[in-house]
């Protein structure tokens, strides 16, 4: 296959019909020594002679006067395409409904949003914060939200998910704990501690996840009591009632007065993923993937 740029194709056209390289050059805003390397390019590339200097210019050889014939239906079809690719990039989308939780994704999903309108114009973007991933899935189900942002896993639901971010594993301690003063700690730090779970987990798989049930050495993980809330999970940390495991992000998130958060060294990362429904548009959940890799790091 020959490797061929499209500018050396619009560099030689050029050339074929002023028959002067300088005046080619002017013409493209190039120097006279840019155009003639794309043309001794597109020689090589084509194994062939497309032109010879003149001291007034220069002559097409046969094979440069095929190549300027259809060099110009090459350039013109690109030109077109690549004008109808834009425009169906720029038509009106409809909208977009996502749903997000508190802490986890609404601090990020205005930017979201508002970065999918400035992209995509017509586009609305309408954004609904609930208070668990059980209500999120709630919202895609009936159909009332296209999207959610999601953390992995959440079970066999017949849902399309793709992930956006990936989080170390972090744990709150009660401030008084023995652990607290550490900077870190690990999984067999911890074989004793009972962990709290909030009841707000779509599966029996993302609760076993969310525990590291079971340990890396094959232990049951201990449990303590269930909570209804994120708040409440973090209270009855500071309690003393046990520890929660979460995603490093929400130790910044959720600051609470009584607990104290620890890097944990060695569960499997969190991913946190855009989760969608077959119904949804396919081609504008593509663009909302794309406009968060720009915002989420």
């Amino acid at each position: 296959m020959i490797d061929t740029d499209i500018r050396h194709i619009e560099s030689f056209i050029a050339v074929a019909q002023e028959l002067n390289i300088t005046r080619a050059a002017a013409r493209l805003h190039l120097t006279q020594q840019a155009v003639s390397t794309h043309i001794q390019q597109l020689e090589r590339s084509m194994e062939v002679t497309l032109l010879v200097r003149t001291s007034r210019g220069v002559l097409l050889t046969p094979a440069g006067d095929e190549l300027a014939a259809g060099g110009k239906t090459i350039v013109a079809d690109l030109s077109e395409l690549t004008e109808r690719v834009r425009r169906t990039a720029r038509q009106q989308a409809g909208s977009l409904r996502l749903a997000c939780c508190p802490y986890a994704t609404s601090l990020f999903a205005v930017e979201v949003a508002d970065a999918m309108e400035a992209a995509v114009p017509g586009l609305s973007v309408e954004l609904t914060s609930v208070r668990t991933p059980k209500q999120e899935l709630e919202l895609l189900n009936v159909g009332t939200a296209d999207a959610a942002f999601m953390w992995l896993p959440v079970g066999e639901v017949g849902l399309h998910h793709a992930v956006i971010r990936t989080d170390s594993r972090a744990v709150a301690l009660p401030l008084g704990h023995s652990l607290a003063g550490r900077d870190a700690v690990s999984l067999a730090d911890l074989a004793d501690e009972p962990v709290i779970c909030p009841d707000v987990l779509i599966s029996a798989e993302s609760e076993r996840h969310w525990i590291v049930d079971p340990r890396p050495d094959g232990t049951p993980a201990p449990r303590g009591p269930a909570a209804a809330t994120i708040e409440d999970c973090l209270m009855m940390v500071a309690r003393g009632r046990g520890i929660w495991l979460a995603p490093e992000p929400l130790s910044r998130w959720a600051p609470t007065p009584g607990v104290r958060w620890l890097p944990l060294t060695d569960a499997e990362p969190c991913e946190l993923a855009v989760v969608w429904t077959p119904r949804a548009p396919e081609s504008v959940v593509a663009r909302l993937i794309a406009e968060i890799g720009k915002i989420i790091t």
